[in-house]
């Protein structure tokens, strides 16, 4: 019996831009042989029936320039994310013609990570809301009892922490005070590149639109933080690394995305609440996991908000 049937699908890919395809049957059912089954097609060729649509009709907004895609469908993970694969740390032209391929043996191990950073993303504990400048939003009394409770949480994990790097907005710089008095001994750094910002903009957008400008002056700022800190280690690290950054919601959000190498603009699907802790792992090769995302499962349930 024949029949009419329409499917329209539409993706975004991950990579490189926007991809928008419709498939519309308009035949009849594909032949059936003997056996009652379909009959087969050459692989790779359309369903009989099925028009194939050009992408003209993509909605997909493209990513800034400073956000590399890897080429490829959904699914497909970029090894070299990090630009440190030992292939795209040695120059491959400079070739020992007695030693050939031992060699290049040799000095791609001088350039593999050995170990693995435990990177741990704190969000800033609640802050005054009604200060107009940034000197004035400092944390309130329950944003100070969340910051105590961090603190707590972290030490008892009993690692051994390298560094505390902190956006330089008061905030964080607050929280980060009072965590370290849990942390003693453990180095603090302030760098501006992990301020709070718009990093890209939302998909689907929000109703609260920002300005085109923000996006480009911020979003290249967070993800220059995003490189300068978040990669495997160095090759000359010996012993796995436990580090805690403490910044912002939209930073860290961001942070997790390009990480996981998810799209970057879904960061705003994800809540935070305030003084969560987030732990992304990074193995020396490459590969990343996403331990928690968020945790304030340490704190009663009257102390947690997400402001």
């Amino acid at each position: 019996m024949s029949f009419r049937r329409a499917l329209a699908l539409a993706a975004c890919g991950l990579a490189g831009g926007s991809v928008l395809f419709s498939a519309v049957g308009v035949g009849k059912q594909p032949a059936r042989g003997a056996g009652g089954d379909a009959e087969t097609r050459s692989a790779g060729a359309p369903a009989p029936g099925l028009l194939l649509l050009p992408p003209a009709a993509a909605s997909c907004p493209a990513a800034p320039g400073w956000v590399e895609r890897a080429a490829g469908a959904g699914g497909y993970w970029d090894s070299n994310w990090d630009r440190r694969e030992p292939l795209a740390l040695i120059n491959r032209k400079k070739k020992n013609e007695e030693t050939g391929e031992e060699e290049l043996a040799s000095r791609l191990d001088h350039c593999k990570a050995k170990a693995t950073r435990h990177i741990f993303l704190i969000r800033h504990s609640q802050y005054n809301l009604d200060g107009r400048i940034d000197k004035d939003r400092t944390l309130t009394q329950l944003g100070r009892e969340q910051a105590e409770l961090t603190g707590r949480r972290l030490a008892s994990l009993g690692l051994k922490f390298d560094t505390i790097i902190h956006s330089s907005m008061t905030r964080a710089m607050e929280t980060t005070d009072i965590i370290s008095k849990h942390l003693p001994g453990v180095k603090k750094i302030s760098t501006d590149l992990l301020r709070e910002g718009a990093p890209i903009e939302p998909v689907p957008p929000v109703s609260h639109w920002k300005p085109e400008a923000v996006y480009y002056e911020d979003g290249a700022r967070i993800e220059a933080a995003f490189r300068n800190y978040i990669h495997r280690a160095d090759a000359k690290q010996e012993e796995d690394s436990y580090e805690i950054f403490v910044c912002h919601a939209n930073v860290i959000r961001y942070i997790v995305c390009r990480a996981l190498q998810f799209p970057p603009e879904g960061w705003l699907r994800m809540s935070l609440n305030n003084g969560s802790i987030t732990h992304l792992v990074i193995r020396p090769s490459g590969r990343v996991a996403l331990r928690t995302l968020g945790d304030t499962g340490f704190m009663p349930p009257d102390k947690i908000t997400r402001t």
